[in-house]
């Protein structure tokens, strides 16, 4: 019963299918162009007509119906996500750009505010379809959904490599198809660098030529070189992209004079990348530089007296070691001793063994000569510490000595000039007594000068004298309670 779409002496040629639906058998025919802005007036005798007339909206849209025109294009309004005004009701889907280091985990999610009962739907920068709403459209078990309502689609991809890289689609099926893309950038994490020119040993005042290089790093990575807790400045950095034409090699090259000092010194590589989210990854080498040899001769025993046994050792120094020593004695013309042994013994010295003697170290960086003066006539030719050791006690222990006598002897004295004699009731005492009850107590101190002392040959002599009623005497007496 339906009626075809025509096109009228003004009207367009048709612009789309038919479609045929309603309850009750009833059949709407529509035809639409997707651009269209506005829809036609309504009527209650149809839409515009059978056929596109002037002042009949939009040339490009118009809709026939048989039954029931007015609830008809109700409908049409309704599929095509309008409303009478000609205002769209579907909301556009939102998603965020993400970046992801290879090897990790990234997390895509699309939003929409009003689904309009349509489904979500994630597809793959080859337009491969993941997920549509909540079912599995592709078989791949790193990508798994995380959340699936009317407004969200939520998925996640494990394991993500570079190839995983692109732009994903969110997309929304309404009239029209509505989408939002999503940029992954997958970083590429750098390799460990390695250090290239360190294999062989440098000579001293040469220059150092290193190479640092690291590969995988997307985008390319930066290197930067220490020495010890130096920072070296680099002479040159390339980048070179790898075969996958994806991720890059980067090298850097370093050069610095080296000394004897930079032997066994660090030297270290660094690798910054963002895919290393805040920590460092190096390797780092010591340099080995040749340098000419050291020596100096040392004595055992150090102070060596005549008739001991003395070992001269000549201690080389360098890089390489010396492995070759001659001894020679000043004034003599043959040498002493050639060998790769650094010792010269003298099993049993004596005077004749005293001159100056000549160590004459050799390696591969060239020669070194030591001295060494022996004089064996003295017990040593340098005074020994024990030696000097004990002279020092012995005087602290004269001076300590000294110091005693001299102290006795002025308090001898000092006890000869005031020894006294106390009377107490008849009695003679030479202490001075103490009372309890107090009691008085006469003490009489008979000196030198006040008895005639010098007569007398002692203090003894002087007391009995005193005692014996010696005239011409003055006592000094002393009362104690």
């Amino acid at each position: 019963m339906g009626t075809a779409l025509s096109k009228g002496a003004e009207g367009p040629p048709r612009a789309g299918g038919r479609l045929r639906g309603g309850r009750g058998g009833a059949a709407l025919n529509r035809c639409v162009e997707t651009r269209a802005a506005f829809p036609p007036p309504i009527t209650k005798a149809g839409v515009c007509g059978a056929a596109w007339k002037p002042g009949c909206g939009h040339p490009r849209l118009w809709i026939r119906t048989q039954l029931q025109p007015t609830r008809a294009a109700d409908v049409g309004a309704q599929r095509f996500g309008m409303d009478f005004g000609g205002t769209k009701r579907v909301s556009q889907p939102t998603t965020s750009d993400e970046t992801v280091v290879a090897g990790g985990t990234v997390v895509l999610k699309c939003q929409v505010e009003d689904p309009d009962d349509s489904s979500l739907q994630w597809s793959n920068p080859a337009q491969q379809t993941l997920y549509f709403g909540e079912k599995r459209a592709l078989r791949d078990n790193r990508i798994q959904l995380k959340r699936s309502t009317p407004n969200e689609l939520t998925i996640s991809i494990s394991d993500v490599v570079l190839s995983d890289e692109g732009e994903y689609t969110c997309s929304i099926f309404t009239m029209p198809v509505r989408t939002a893309k999503a940029l992954v950038t997958v970083l590429g994490v750098p390799q460990k660098p390695q250090i290239f020119g360190h294999e062989q040993p440098i000579d001293e005042e040469k220059i150092a030529r290193l190479t640092c290089r690291s590969s995988g790093s997307k985008p390319a990575a930066q290197l930067r070189w220490k020495k010890g807790n130096k920072e070296l400045k680099a002479e040159g950095t390339e980048v070179v992209e790898d075969s996958n034409g994806k991720t890059f090699t980067v090298s850097s090259r370093v050069e610095f004079r080296v000394t004897k000092e930079d032997n066994d010194a660090e030297v270290t590589c660094t690798v910054d990348h963002e895919s290393l989210q805040n920590s460092e990854r190096s390797t780092t080498q010591k340099l080995q530089v040749h340098y000419k040899p050291t020596a100096k001769i040392e004595p055992h025993p150090q102070y060596p007296r005549e008739g001991e046994k003395l070992q001269l050792q000549c201690d080389g120094q360098g890089n390489p070691v010396p492995q070759e020593f001659l001894w020679e004695k000043e004034g003599s013309d043959a040498p002493l001793q050639l060998s790769s042994d650094s010792i010269l013994i003298f099993p049993f010295l004596n005077k004749s063994d005293s001159g100056t003697y000549i160590c004459t170290a050799t390696s591969s960086m060239g020669s070194v000569i030591a001295k060494y003066n022996l004089d064996v006539s003295d017990a040593s030719p340098v005074p020994s510490t024990s030696s000097t050791y004990h002279a020092v006690i012995g005087g602290v222990v004269a001076v300590i000595v000294f110091l005693l006598l001299s102290l006795l002897i002025v308090l001898g004295h000092y006890l000869i000039r005031h020894k006294g004699v106390c009377i107490r009731h008849g009695e003679t005492t030479t202490a001075r007594p103490q009372q309890n009850p107090p009691e008085v107590v006469m003490c009489t101190y008979l000196t030198h000068e006040a008895k005639g002392s010098d007569d007398a040959p002692d203090a003894d002599t002087a007391i009995i004298n005193a005692e014996g009623g010696q005239a011409g005497g003055d006592d000094k007496k002393e009362y104690f309670i």
